[in-house]
């Protein structure tokens, strides 16, 4: 799994056993940090002719597999059923019909020598839907005894049961833009939320930003860069402290997600922006929700497990996808299957 956060590559070797229900062991993970030329590589991307980003994507391919394989031979893992992989998001465009996670080409599955399950958003797209989110029914599964799961990675994306039915949806950017800001003051992430703690919120600013007409939006809706780069950078950029625009920024990713999490529910919350503990208690503020951290294994690698899963799912040709949630025309078992 690679985020649009950027942060790194998480690789995890999941067992998931199904007997009346379904349930899973993390038995090995790591998370492989992009490096500076990495990280400015796939930033850039986005602007990419078709031509260079073929070659880009036969080069992450290659970087992908190498990361993959090592992973393999460094935890000496035999028993292997599929290499599952959601590759890096490049373009997100359903309202186009298009969509492109980069890695997942035919050559990964004779670089691992291993089957692989991929590409699991283009046929929601072509089937309507947003392709994303796509780690409800995961949720749905796995995690059913909280009222919501949050994960708070480069967006931000809630996911729930109405009326018996799974609904999810992108909410608000949270790291792609939290990052970036921090940047500024010389460090990958804000750490704790400290440099926010420290500014002062712009009320203008914030108020732009809460009346981003995506906000008024019912799902199934889904977030991309694109529209972050539309949308969000001239708002932010008018602040002139960074400290102040991590301030704002974080008291609106706040705001948007108590507006979806009822007061008193049980809340799982993973993702980087869960070590976030001043965005996580302001979002508390706000809600007045019961906000679960669990241990760090599932804050970081809940999504990478969930996409195993969605590639066993495939393996065994049943749904992993709904049009609850995504808004597809019908709930399918989507994903590319290759073999060496």
């Amino acid at each position: 799994m690679s985020g649009t956060s950027l942060d790194a590559i998480d690789l995890v070797y999941v067992k998931l056993v199904r007997n009346r229900s379904w349930n899973f062991q993390i038995l090995k993970t790591k998370s492989i940090e992009y490096s500076c030329k990495w990280r400015e590589r796939l930033t850039k991307a986005i602007d990419l002719s078709q031509s260079d980003l073929e070659q880009f994507n036969n080069d992450y391919t290659q970087y992908l597999g190498s990361c993959i394989k090592q992973f393999i031979n460094d935890n000496l893992l035999t028993e292997v059923l599929a290499v599952c992989s959601h590759g890096h998001t490049i373009h997100h465009l359903p309202d186009q019909n298009y969509t492109l996670q980069i890695g997942n080409l035919p050559q990964l599955a004779k670089l691992l020598n291993h089957r692989v399950v991929c590409d699991y958003r283009i046929q929601d797209v072509l089937k309507g839907g947003q392709g994303a989110p796509l780690v409800p029914i995961g949720d749905h599964f796995l995690f059913p005894n909280y009222d919501f799961c949050l994960n708070l990675g480069g967006f931000a994306n809630i996911s729930f049961e109405l009326d018996g039915v799974r609904k999810a949806f992108d909410i608000v950017p949270v790291n792609v833009v939290l990052n970036k800001i921090a940047n500024q003051l010389g460090a990958d992430y804000d750490n704790g939320g400290d440099f926010a703690k420290a500014g002062k919120i712009n009320i203008n600013v914030l108020t732009q930003l809460n009346a981003l007409s995506f906000y008024k939006f019912n799902g199934p809706k889904s977030l991309g860069v694109e529209w972050v780069q539309q949308n969000i950078w001239d708002i932010v950029n008018s602040i002139v402290r960074p400290k102040d625009a991590l301030a704002t920024f974080t008291e609106h990713v706040a705001i948007q997600i108590s507006n979806f999490i009822s007061s008193g529910a049980q809340v799982l919350i993973t993702g980087g922006g869960a070590y976030n503990s001043f965005l996580v208690d302001r979002i508390s503020f706000y809600s007045n929700a019961d906000l679960v951290i669990p241990d760090n294994n599932l804050i970081e690698y809940k999504e990478a497990l969930i996409f195993a899963f969605l590639g066993v799912l495939k393996l065994r040709n049943e749904d992993n996808c709904l049009a609850s949630v995504t808004g597809a025309y019908e709930n399918h078992s989507s994903g590319r299957i290759y073999l060496p």
